[in-house]
């Protein structure tokens, strides 16, 4: 099923990136992906962290929630720098919390909270990421987990 799923994916993304629909571009796409599939599952490079199946369903939200967060962010750190000179801002690091279970749910959260202008995840461990936060405001409103809480991780069982 991951290995079909996968497939569907890259000839997508293959159709949406190459623009042209001309019989001989789609059936090197195709052909192309029936190559990378072979070599795929013949070195058995699927799993559920490099073909996430199991977070599809909550993608949808996450991507609304981290595009809206990083609006904000932009405009907030935009605020910042013109007004006053850039008086306002008061960098911080800071220990947040990880809550998620898995390696991925981990990474997950911490490149969402690289993602957001103001932050920058500098360390991460199992039970924390260590975080630069542009103003106080940013590095508190990380630690009250409203960010972890939308990110997808749901435990594998394998």
């Amino acid at each position: 099923m991951k290995l079909i799923s996968f497939g569907a994916l890259l000839y997508a993304l293959w159709v949406l990136l190459s623009g042209h629909f001309s019989f001989l571009l789609l059936g090197l796409g195709a052909v192309s992906v029936a190559l990378t599939l072979y070599l795929v599952n013949r070195m058995n490079v699927i799993d559920h962290e490099s073909h996430p199946l199991h977070l599809y369903s909550k993608f949808p939200a996450f991507f609304l929630f981290i595009l809206r967060e990083i609006v904000k962010a932009n405009i907030d750190v935009v605020k910042r720098i013109l007004k006053n000179g850039g008086k306002d801002i008061s960098p911080q690091m800071v220990k947040v919390p990880v809550p998620q279970e898995t390696d991925l749910g981990r990474v997950i959260y911490a490149n969402s909270i690289t993602l957001t202008p103001g932050t920058v995840s500098i360390e991460l461990d199992k039970s924390y990421v260590l975080v630069h936060a542009l103003t106080k405001e940013g590095a508190d409103e990380l630690l009250t987990g409203h960010m972890a809480s939308m990110i997808p991780d749901r435990t594998i069982d394998l």
